[in-house]
């Protein structure tokens, strides 16, 4: 299976700065239609066999484009959606955004971490897997486009994929409509092969200004 994971376009929340995941949050901003309008042709060269979306606003109207140009109905899956904030929701300031993005790191070494009031790593990498198990049980052969979240497809794709390790996430950026692109299968793991446009291995990963993880979380 070659999975397309699909960051969504640009929203209020990315604007401002602050961690939005309650379901199902607010639509595209003006620039997040155009990077969504844009989609289609950054993926004209795939064999899209199907569509998928997480139950937030965003990610729908992202794939909209997309849908339309190839003829497809996206499937609404709940486990897409982004890891939840809990009390850190709606919040914008550095101490909030500094929380929730290392404790998304800390899952490398104890999945049973929580954000306050929201999801531990176990519960989030369930409900996840068990989204992508579904679509590689429909399209095991297929690719499948997939318009989700930044920090839900930063946290899996580094997670479940062979090649990339705790210290290499650290340096993968996933600006809005990006694509992480990987293959394999739930049961023979996954490679990624692409990551926003960069071969991994390839010079984003060798740059040494990598991102900072406790600035403003890329929700």
């Amino acid at each position: 299976m070659r999975l397309l994971l699909i960051r969504h376009g640009q929203t209020i929340d990315n604007v401002k700065g602050e961690i939005g995941t309650v379901v199902p949050g607010p639509g595209l901003t003006e620039l997040g239609r155009q990077q969504a309008a844009a989609v289609p042709a950054a993926l004209v060269s795939e064999s899209i066999d199907a569509i998928a979306v997480s139950t937030m606003r965003r990610t729908q109207e992202t794939a909209a484009p997309l849908a339309a140009a190839l003829g497809l109905d996206p499937v609404v899956l709940e486990g897409l959606q982004e890891i939840s904030a809990g009390d850190l929701e709606g919040r914008g300031d550095r101490e909030s955004v500094t929380t929730y993005m290392r404790t998304l790191l800390s899952w490398w070494t104890d999945i049973e971490a929580r954000i306050p009031g929201g999801e531990n790593g176990a519960e989030f990498v369930e409900r996840y897997s068990a989204a992508v198990a579904e679509l590689w049980a429909a399209h095991p052969e297929g690719t499948v486009a997939v318009f989700s979240h930044g920090a839900a497809i930063r946290t899996w794709a580094a997670w479940f994929s062979e090649n990339i390790d705790e210290s290499t996430t650290l340096a993968l950026e996933l600006h809005n409509t990006a694509v992480v692109v990987l293959e394999g299968s739930p049961e023979g793991g996954w490679v990624c092969v692409e990551w926003a446009g960069e071969p991994l291995g390839g010079a984003a990963l060798d740059d040494p200004a990598a991102p900072d993880p406790t600035g403003e979380a890329p929700l």
